[in-house]
């Protein structure tokens, strides 16, 4: 019975062997077996481990206690975790005895590819690098790209994810911030102009309209005080008077409708405090008197007979 247990422990311990050496490929003189790709793999696996934890490490603990700022905290840290990736797969691939010399084929085919089909992946790469190294956008900015504007949460080498007001997470390729017009609402000076158009009735008093619109604003305390807010006469409307309540304030492009909203609630009222009515649209009609007459012609209008 021990006999047959160590021939079957023999017999497995054969199988493990003959799949482990067992060659997947050539490369040039060389073979890649099995358990060189197991190797491999675990290599790849504690690379992207290390990469994470030192990379969160750095950020978040040495460059953390610094007054760097966070963008920059950022991209330090990706720039970072993508050497030492580079780094670890090298040494991964020189561990298991891959030449590089020999994957020259591969890279003479991963050439043509990128020539035939992969040119977006290239230049979102490549747009990534430059998004990375000349900073026109930073994690925590509020940006808008082709009509989509958001926070920007995360900056990859592939894409950058934005972050809607209304909590939706947007995938933008790298190239697009390259090739396309982007607003950046928080470049520099966070301070933003919001401008709220207002209308009042014709003969309206103008002078306390504008009085009590600047009471308005600074009665907001999102508001700055410097620049002040001011109220601009904009021209005559078809109906009203056209105004528009200018003011400054800091971060509200991350959230315009709320401050807005907050604001028209506010003009509301005071127009209701200060009796100033805010018009309908109206049209005059005139009829003018002539010695000509149109006539008009009475027709008889019998329903249909009732079928059935």
């Amino acid at each position: 019975m021990e006999e047959n247990a160590n021939d079957a422990a023999d017999g497995l311990a054969g199988l493990y062997h003959r799949v482990m050496d067992y060659p997947l490929f050539n490369l040039g003189e060389s073979k890649f077996l099995v358990s060189q790709l197991v190797v491999l793999l675990l290599m790849v696996m504690a690379v992207f481990a290390l990469e994470f934890v030192a990379r969160r490490y750095v950020v978040l603990k040495l460059l953390g206690r610094t007054r760097m700022q966070p963008s920059l905290q950022y991209v330090i840290g990706r720039i970072l975790g993508y050497v030492m990736i580079a780094l670890g797969l090298f040494v991964a691939l020189q561990t298991v005895g891959l030449n590089l010399s020999s994957l020259a084929i591969f890279a003479s085919a991963i050439g043509v590819g990128v020539g035939f089909g992969l040119q977006n992946i290239v230049s979102n790469f490549m747009s990534g690098l430059i998004i990375l190294a000349e900073r026109p956008i930073s994690v925590g900015d509020y940006v808008d790209v082709g009509g989509v504007g958001g926070r920007v949460r995360e900056i990859n080498l592939r894409s950058t994810t934005v972050v809607t007001n209304d909590n939706i997470s947007i995938i933008v390729p790298n190239s697009d911030f390259i090739a396309n017009t982007v607003t950046n609402f928080s470049h520099g000076d966070p301070k933003v102009r919001v401008r709220l158009p207002v209308g009042i009735a014709y003969g309206s008093d103008v002078q306390k309209f504008k009085r009590g619109m600047i009471d308005v604003a600074l009665a907001n305390e999102d508001v700055r005080r410097d620049p002040a807010p001011d109220v601009f006469f904009i021209g005559f409307g078809d109906s009203s008077l056209n105004f528009e309540v200018v003011v400054w304030a800091d971060d509200q492009a991350f959230r315009p409708l709320r401050f807005k909203s907050g604001l028209y609630y506010a003009i509301e009222a005071k127009l209701r405090e200060l009796d100033i009515e805010i018009p309908f649209p109206q049209r005059d009609l005139h009829i003018r008197s002539s010695s000509h007459r149109l006539p008009v012609e009475m027709a008889d209008l019998k329903a249909p007979p009732a079928q059935g």
